[in-house]
């Protein structure tokens, strides 16, 4: 398979620009292999209290080196409906490992707080941070060096980007990656969504709305739109980290428990005792986090992960850039349309050929890397596959599908849905931010219209009740970047915006926040670097200033005179309330010393 120039090109400038941190990652990695794991080097007190919780027959196990030990890191807690189904799989695991000759352990729980939950909240100020809070929790379950591989049990928006940066810190040791799968479909999205603005415009209560969202969000699993969650299970399956076939089979099914199972006996297979040995920071190398972000713009995911892919790489020694995004969405065709980019749900695309289908043709088109290891063996053409129950009960991997059973969601390459993968950066004097517009007509790609401040989301939402909001305009929300609070997701704004743009107007978004994956039809240029609070220019943008939101050129300015501009002291609001109430006064070290958005926007 021949690799598409512009993905080729891509790679190696990371591998070049990588070439130094890389090197230091993996010369670590060699020597925490060397060392290996030290079970039975441990003093004998520290043996004891490592297995003192054991059965009988475990504990005889782990007194030596000769049986591997699983740890099981996971962040079940039974408010998430995506973590819900956890709660039984440790027990699951640990029978597993005990029939392929192992032992598994829970080596430590994560926190997993709900994004759905906190919109609009105050905790979702703590959202963000909560990925490097969940990469420090994971790792302190790993420390204690009792595990020859170790299994993540995670699924949604930060959750699975902090047990990836965790799992590449203790990258000697094999890892797998393990789903829990996506709710079984309730209301469509689309309908959701107009209820959603029918509420914002008054034309239904409270009641009909809380009817509307328990539809929707109705059970166990994933919620069921394309958003940072169901992004985070592709790009596990595309970068080679789960079994394969295995990211949208729905909870609490024959099949998903046996997937469950047979992750823990691969994950006994790949450990050093074994014939092959797979520690995950091999795995995870430039081609792995370029086909991560080929997979990100076929299917049109999460912006989210222009920070969060960020983050991951920098765990492996990699420098990837929004550059490096942008570049890679430019060669790679749109194969998904699953809401918000489209009117079906991820069940719809799992049933129309999922990651099999997907892999298929972005590996027989040239635009991602075959060559790769994974949790599976040598070679991503294996993820061309699909899982299936045999008469026994245990799980068998078949042809995937050549063809898609429905491609007005999911899309052959010659049939795709527009040329590039949406994500566009965006630069000009107003600094650098993302945008995507796989959802956004073309008519809207490009918007000159005066500004509308706000230093907050409520903000806007006052002025649109009091009807103020008339006319084209681009609504700049700022002081939401990571060191002013946290950087929460703005979904408020969302049904607003859809509403005026729906009366005609032409409005569109700027902000040092957050949209995510769930961001829509309305043009935003989000994550806007620097931000306001770090002397960004978006902090000297006025009321009435033309500005320019240009997709498809690229450009991101304000219409003034430069040196005006550039003269204008920084608006500097008070962001007292933004330190304290909800958990905010621990986070303080964590926006004092967060990086910019497109440095990954954590503390590590």
């Amino acid at each position: 398979m021949t690799i598409h120039p512009k993905i080729a090109e891509v790679t190696e400038r990371i591998r070049e620009r990588s070439r130094d941190s890389r090197t230091l990652y993996l010369r670590r990695l060699d020597a925490a292999k060397k060392a290996g794991v030290r079970r039975a080097g441990l003093a004998c007190g520290n043996l004891a209290h490592g297995f003192a919780a054991c059965g009988v027959d475990d504990k005889a196990s782990l007194k030596g080196d000769v049986v591997p030990n699983i740890g099981i890191i996971t962040a079940y807690n039974d408010m998430l409906s995506a973590h819900q189904p956890y709660e039984t799989y440790p027990e699951i695991i640990r029978q597993a490992a005990r029939e392929a000759g192992g032992v598994a352990q829970v080596a430590g729980g994560v926190p997993a707080m709900c994004d759905g939950v906190t919109q609009g909240q105050t905790g979702m100020e703590l959202s963000l941070f909560s990925r490097d809070a969940i990469a420090m929790a994971a790792a302190i379950g790993l420390s204690h060096n009792m595990f020859d591989a170790a299994m993540f049990l995670g699924i949604c928006d930060k959750i699975v980007p902090g047990l990836m940066i965790a799992a590449l810190s203790f990258g000697h040791i094999p890892t797998v990656f393990v789903p829990a799968g996506p709710m079984t479909t309730g209301l469509p999205n689309g309908e959701k969504a107009r209820i959603r603005q029918l509420y914002a415009e008054g034309k239904v209560g409270r009641a009909e709305l809380l009817e509307a969202e328990s539809a929707s969000y109705h059970g166990p699993g994933t919620c069921t739109f394309y958003g940072t969650a169901n992004t985070n299970q592709m790009m596990m399956e595309i970068m080679g980290l789960h079994l394969p076939g295995s990211s949208f089979v729905n909870p609490n099914t024959p099949l998903r428990e046996a997937l469950t199972k047979a992750a823990a006996k691969r994950a006994l297979a790949i450990t050093a005792l074994g014939n092959e040995f797979t520690p995950i920071g091999e795995i995870v190398d430039e081609k792995v986090i370029v086909n991560g972000v080929v997979g990100l713009n076929a299917t049109g995911g999460s912006t989210n992960h222009t920070m969060h892919m960020v983050a991951i790489a920098k765990a492996a020694g990699i420098q990837l850039t929004w550059d490096d995004f942008s570049d890679i969405s430019d060669a790679v065709p749109l194969l998904a349309r699953v809401y918000p980019n489209g009117l079906a749900d991820v069940n719809h695309f799992h049933a129309a050929g999922g990651m099999s289908f997907l892999i298929r043709e972005l590996l027989e088109a040239g635009y991602l890397h075959e060559d790769v290891k994974t949790v599976w063996g040598h070679g991503l053409a294996a993820y061309t596959s699909e899982p299936k129950l045999s008469e026994g009960g245990a799980v068998v991997w078949t042809e995937g599908a050549r063809e898609s059973l429905d491609e007005k969601v999911l899309a052959p390459v010659t049939k795709a849905f527009q040329p590039s993968g949406g994500l566009k950066l965006l630069h000009g004097n107003l600094g650098r931010a993302v945008i995507k517009i796989s959802a956004v007509k073309p008519d809207r790609h490009v918007i000159e219209a005066p500004a509308k401040v706000f230093d907050t989301q409520d903000g806007l939402l006052a002025a649109f009740k009091a009807g103020e909001l008339t006319g084209d305009f681009i609504a700049v929300i700022r002081f939401q970047g990571p060191k002013a609070n946290g950087m929460p997701e703005l979904h408020k704004l969302t049904p607003t915006l859809g509403i005026l743009q729906d009366r005609g107007q032409r409005v569109a978004l700027l902000t040092d926040g957050r949209m995510s994956g769930a961001s829509g039809k309305v043009p935003a240029a989000i994550h806007v670097t620097p931000e306001a609070v770090a002397g960004g220019p978006i902090a000297r943008i006025h009321n009435g200033d033309i500005l320019r939101l240009d997709a498809v050129t690229g450009e991101l300015d304000v219409l003034v005179d430069p040196a005006e501009f550039a003269a204008r002291r920084p608006a500097t609001p008070d962001l007292a309330e933004n330190e304290h109430g909800m958990g905010r006064e621990l986070f303080a070290m964590f926006r004092a010393h967060a990086e910019a958005a497109e440095l990954g926007a954590g503390v590590f």
